[in-house]
């Protein structure tokens, strides 16, 4: 069995996990290191190396790697990606500026939107027109178009996306343009909507071209340069990269589509998690994932995590949906914000304290790191609390330094608030607790999931932190920390299928609905995506289908399963009626139905899954008393290592578990079991809290 290697680049940190499979059983070794953001590669070859190496592992032993990154979504919020140009009907450049034409604020007389990405300057329209039903209604002006993309060049464009309206349902005009543009200036990026996202709906599909185009270059140059630095370390291993939508595609096609990575590393975490449901048979699951920049929830039901095909980056306004820009993807459904462990902690004019969503990141991080970091965040109040043990963080390998956190919480925070450095600390971690907690409530009141029947799963590396005191206030009595959980994302790559998915928009009644040019269309779907599952070396195991339908007059439309349903006009109406019903609890008797788009995922079986022994690298000792603040007094704390401890012990909070990459916190009130697999489940203590009632 050959070894695999997953990589998984956050806002902070840059993980790491080998997979080695050898006949004694498998083993799995993992690192965090900082990333490193003026060249993301060298943080990945840095922690290549360390497991390498840590491992006893050959770079040759490597046959897979796989990789997730955030790159995508930082250039995209950040406004750091190439500069580019629109080019598209004629009378239709303000699309994208005019969006969805509502206040999705209310209220708010000084409304904030995301500008577009491309400003007004460099989007051209082009005099060509098709009709929605396919119909050319003008031919391209192919002079305009050279012209066109002749002034985005003057300007200094590199990437340009090509988007005509109604093209999802004819490219020829966007095809004819693309070869146009290559053949006059072949050093242009190209990205076209009908490949990108060939679907209805004009300003999405336009947001969606925009974006690809707009981080194209960027993650082309990346994903080149880390693969030459990987055959240049002596890793002969297929690069593989993690997608939105918690599948594997190939190198070739990531860099074709880029903007299907922008949630790779969430996706990850998702995956795990899933696993880990399946594996403990559980229903439903709520998954904790909380690093070092963002904090991310998803809902799993049925072992898997709810799935969607729309997303927004760079929400202005933090859960409010229309403002960020829009982006059509298959992407796990997840609410995230900016709450992780580098999240800055800042009071304003109103003495109301904010946590994030500015982060220090790694550089220069969280004060108590010593890397020139001020301000007061998340972990520094962790560390001031007494919930990271200093001298084991990251294993004993980066020394923190707890005066510098003191400082940072007492000027930032403290003083203005007229708080003690305990206080100040305590304020923080409430603050940052209660805003996931609010974010949990609001993602599964959206979709009619119930909370305190769940499991919470917390992976990632300030997530077991705060694990505890987020089931309290959410009213769950179960919490499960895997192994590994520290580099939970990395570990989900593991266990990602090869997977890819294609859309096409083709509006029809139901009633009018013709069999066999939906079989076509599937044909052609289908000979779209198996190239790219097969590329990969693999064989297609699964072929998941699905229409998006309404009833006529609605504004949004409901996934329909097709698996096992017979196309045909009855058996569709059922299969429709069902998932409504799940959604809304009735269907809408005697109104017509519609279909809008269909969609053809191809995968193909995820790995095996072989139990596997964690190397670990952190400091042996006995167990070890401290003391942490309870948000009244300094209180007893019992410091135990993860390694220490063996299936079927149980332990009474409060307990710090300590582990290189993370520590599980164990309130008072609570206690912590060791299953099988080596899983922590943390529960309520039902002695405790009955002998305090």
């Amino acid at each position: 069995m050959s070894n695999r290697l997953s990589v998984d680049i956050g806002g902070t940190f840059t993980d790491v996990a080998l997979l080695v499979n050898n006949p004694a059983g498998a083993t799995l070794t993992t690192t965090k290191v900082l990333t490193t953001y003026d060249d993301p590669a060298r943080g990945v070859m840095q922690g290549v190396e360390e497991v390498l190496q840590r491992a006893g592992q050959a770079a040759q032993s490597v046959s897979l790697i796989l990789h997730g990154t955030t790159l995508a979504t930082n250039a995209l919020i950040e406004r750091q990606g190439a500069k580019t140009g629109l080019i598209t009907t004629a009378g239709h450049r303000d699309v994208l500026e005019m969006a969805f034409e509502n206040r999705f604020e209310q209220y708010d007389v000084n409304i904030e939107r995301a500008e577009p990405l491309v400003p007004r300057h460099l989007r051209l329209g082009v005099a060509e027109r098709v009709a929605a039903d396919g119909e050319i209604l003008r031919a391209l002006d192919e002079a305009a178009l050279l012209q066109a993309v002749s002034d985005l060049v003057a300007e200094g464009v590199t990437s340009v996306a090509v988007g005509f309206l109604h093209a999802y349902v004819q490219p020829q005009h966007e095809r004819r343009a693309a070869e146009l543009i290559a053949g006059r200036y072949p050093q242009l990026d190209l990205t076209l909507s009908c490949e990108v996202c060939p679907e209805i709906r004009e300003y999405e599909r336009l947001s969606t071209t925009v974006a690809n185009a707009y981080v194209k270059p960027l993650m082309s140059l990346y994903l080149a340069s880390l693969e030459r630095q990987l055959r240049e370390a002596g890793l002969p291993g297929q690069l593989l990269m993690m997608t939105s939508g918690g599948g594997l595609t190939t190198l070739a096609a990531a860099s074709d589509y880029p903007v299907r990575l922008v949630e790779s590393g969430p996706a990850g975490g998702a995956m795990l998690a899933a696993h880990i449901a399946r594996q403990h048979n559980l229903d439903p699951v709520v998954s904790f994932d909380m690093g070092g920049t963002t904090a991310k929830i998803c809902l799993i039901t049925n072992g898997e995590p709810l799935q969607s095909r729309s997303f927004e980056v760079d929400r202005r306004y933090r859960f409010k949906k229309g403002s960020g820009l829009p982006v059509r993807i298959p992407v796990i459904e997840m609410v995230e914000i900016g709450a992780g462990g580098g999240s800055i902690a800042r009071v304003d004019a109103l003495q109301r304290l904010h946590i994030g969503p500015q982060s220090a990141a790694s550089e220069p991080g969280p004060a108590c790191y010593g890397r020139g970091g001020v301000q007061p965040t998340v972990t520094d109040a962790d560390v001031v609390l007494g919930k990271i043990a200093a001298d084991h963080f990251g294993g004993g390998r980066l020394a923190l330094d707890v005066e510098a956190a003191h400082e940072a919480l007492i000027t930032g925070v403290g003083q203005p608030l007229a708080l003690d450095v305990h206080q100040a600390a305590y304020a923080v971690a409430e603050v940052v607790e209660e805003n996931m907690a609010s974010a949990a409530r609001s993602h599964a009141s959206e979709w009619g999931h119930d909370l305190q029947a769940s499991t919470l799963i917390a992976f990632g590396g300030a997530a077991p932190l705060h694990a505890g005191a987020l089931a309290g206030k959410l009213h769950i009595t179960r919490v499960l920390v895997p192994q590994g959980a520290g580099v939970g994302s990395a570990l989900g790559f593991l266990l990602a299928p090869i997977k890819f998915e294609v859309v096409r928009s083709h509006y029809v009644l139901l009633e009018h609905l013709d069999v066999a040019r939906i079989e076509d269309l599937y044909k052609a779907m289908r000979a779209e995506a198996l190239p790219v599952v097969e590329g990969s070396g693999e064989t297609v195991s699964r072929e998941k289908r699905q229409a998006y339908m309404r009833y006529v007059g609605q504004g949004y439309e409901v996934a329909v399963d097709l698996e096992g349903t017979i196309l045909d006009k009855e058996a569709l109406r059922q299969s429709f009626e069902q998932a409504y019903t799940k959604l809304y609890g009735r269907t809408i008797p005697g109104m017509a139905i519609e279909i809008l788009s269909w969609t053809l995922a191809l995968s193909a079986d995820p790995p095996a899954v072989h139990a596997a022994t964690i190397s670990t690298l952190g400091k042996t000792a006995q167990d070890a008393q401290l003391r942490y603040f309870d948000g009244r007094d300094k209180q007893p704390i019992t410091l135990v290592q993860r390694q220490g401890l063996v299936p079927g012990q149980v332990r009474q909070g409060p307990l710090l578990v300590v582990e290189e990459q993370t520590t599980t916190v164990v309130p008072t009130g609570m206690q912590v079991a060791v299953l099988t697999d080596g899983t922590l489940e943390l529960r309520p203590d039902m002695e405790e809290n009955q002998c305090r009632s």
